[in-house]
C-alpha cells in the first residue's frame, strides 16, 4: 500500500507544480492583453473609417480613375494571408484559424489549389509550421513579424501582397485572422484583401460626396497602399490581442481543472492512507492475539 500512497503523492506534487505554471502564465497573458487591447482599441476606429472611405471611392469611381489594386479579374492564382500566434497553450485559437484557412481554400480556391496556384503567407510560427509541414506553397519571409511587432514589419508583408497583385502574379488575396471582442471571445474572420472590395449599398445609388485635393487619381494612387497597410496592421493587432485573451482564458480553465484534479487525488490519497492504517492495525491486533494464544 505504501507504493500506492507514494504514487498518489507524486501525482499531487506534479499537478500542484503544473498549476503554479498555469497561474503564472495567466497573469503574464493578462498583463500583455491589457497592452494589446489598448493598441487595437485605439487603432480600430481609424482603420475602419479608412476602409469605409476606400471602399466608397472604389465603388463610385465608375472607371474615372485607374485603380490597379481594385481591378477584378479571373482568379488563376490566389494568396491567403493567415495570422496565428508564435506559441501554443491558447486553447483552440491557432487550430481554428488554420481550419478556417483550409476552409477558404476548399470553398473558394479548390481548382487553383489542385493546380498548385494557391500560396499561404503565414504571420506567426504556428501557421508557418503547419502549412510548411503539410506541403502547402508557403511565403516564408514574414512569419516572424510578432518578434518586435511594428507597423514597418507589417507594411513589408502588405507591400509584398500588393506588388504581387499589381504585377498580376496573384489575382486575389484573402486575409484570415481573429477579431478581438473580449478576453473570452474571438471572432474568426476571412475577408477579401485584394482586389479592394466594393461597398454593397443595397437600394442606394447615391455617390459619396468626397472633395479631392490634389486630383482624384493622384490621391487614390497615394492613399490606397497606405490604407491597405493599415488594414493588415489592424488584423495583426487584432490577432495579437486575441492570442493573449485566448491564452489567459485557457490558463484560467487549466488552473480550475487542476483544482478539481487535486481534490480527486487528495480523496484517493486519504482513502489509500486509511486503508494502509487499517491494514497495519489489523496486523498488530492479529499478532497480539497470536502471542496471547
Amino acid at each position: 500500500m505504501s507504493g500506492a500512497l507514494k504514487e498518489v503523492r507524486n501525482r499531487i506534487k506534479s499537478v500542484q507544480s503544473t498549476q503554479q505554471i498555469t497561474k503564472a502564465m495567466k497573469m503574464v497573458s493578462a498583463a500583455k492583453l491589457r497592452r494589446a487591447q489598448d493598441a487595437i482599441t485605439q487603432m480600430r476606429p481609424y482603420a475602419q473609417k479608412l476602409q469605409e472611405m476606400l471602399s466608397n471611392i472604389v465603388s463610385n469611381s465608375d472607371g474615372e480613375v485607374s485603380m490597379e489594386l481594385a481591378a477584378e479579374r479571373t482568379v488563376e492564382k490566389a494568396l491567403i494571408i493567415v495570422v496565428t500566434s508564435d506559441r501554443g497553450l491558447c486553447g483552440g485559437y491557432n487550430s481554428n484559424l488554420i481550419k478556417l484557412t483550409k476552409q477558404v481554400i476548399k470553398e473558394k480556391y479548390a481548382a487553383q489549389h489542385s493546380k498548385g496556384n494557391v500560396q499561404v503567407l503565414p504571420i506567426g510560427k504556428k501557421a508557418f509550421e503547419h502549412f510548411t509541414k503539410n506541403g502547402y506553397k508557403v511565403v516564408p519571409q514574414f512569419w516572424e513579424l510578432f518578434t518586435g511587432l511594428s507597423f514597418e514589419k507589417v507594411q513589408a508583408a502588405a507591400r509584398y501582397a500588393m506588388e504581387a497583385f499589381a504585377n498580376k502574379e496573384i489575382d486575389a488575396v484573402e486575409l484570415v485572422y481573429s477579431e478581438f471582442k473580449n478576453a473570452a471571445t474571438q471572432q474568426y474572420i476571412a475577408e477579401q484583401f485584394l482586389p479592394v472590395p466594393k461597398v454593397t449599398n443595397a437600394g442606394s445609388t447615391k455617390k459619396s460626396d468626397f472633395i479631392f485635393e490634389p486630383g482624384k487619381e493622384v490621391l487614390v494612387a497615394e492613399l490606397m497602399p497606405k490604407i491597405l497597410n493599415t488594414q493588415l496592421y489592424k488584423a495583426v493587432l487584432d490577432g495579437n490581442a486575441s492570442e493573449h485573451g485566448a491564452r489567459m482564458t485557457a490558463m484560467d480553465k487549466a488552473s480550475d481543472n487542476a483544482n478539481e484534479l487535486l481534490k480527486s487525488l487528495k480523496i484517493s490519497y486519504n482513502r489509500a492512507r486509511q486503508a494502509a492504517i487499517t491494514t497495519e492495525l489489523t496486523e498488530i491486533v492479529s499478532g497480539a492475539a497470536a502471542l496471547k494464544g
